[in-house]
């Protein structure tokens, strides 16, 4: 049988946790509850925008209040923000959480960084 995609939302989650990624081309935000499960999610090329612009801060501020939008519908109060990437929207889609009324609780920067670093070049011969 085949999976039927249904809009079953739960109702009066307190906290989420809200992932951020955000590239220099694109800016993704998916929010689970504190087990994982996604609740909702969203991206700038979800919401209209092309090519560069994806990755523009206000694609990011778009996605931040449309996404809280959500949140709050549901009943979510606090969120933890976990942040991962180089790109320019971090700081809009926190910023656009917290303007529409969600209690940011935590914020926590999970962008990957090497210990050891890529291997070096060959030595130079002259």
């Amino acid at each position: 049988m085949a999976y039927k995609k249904g809009k079953k939302r739960q109702q009066n989650i307190e906290s989420v946790v809200a992932h951020v990624k955000s590239s220099f081309s694109n800016t993704l935000v998916a929010v689970t509850t504190t087990d994982g499960d996604v609740i909702t999610r969203g991206s700038a090329g979800q919401h209209g925008f092309k090519g560069a612009r994806k990755g523009t801060p206000y694609a990011a501020t778009q996605i931040g209040s449309k996404i809280a939008k959500d949140l709050i519908g549901i009943g979510v109060k606090f969120v933890e923000v976990n942040l991962q990437g180089p790109g320019s929207g971090r700081d809009c889609v926190v910023r656009a959480l917290q303007s529409s009324g969600l209690n940011i609780t935590l914020l926590r920067d999970v962008t990957p960084i090497p210990h050891n670093g890529t291997r070096a070049p060959k030595k130079r011969r002259v």
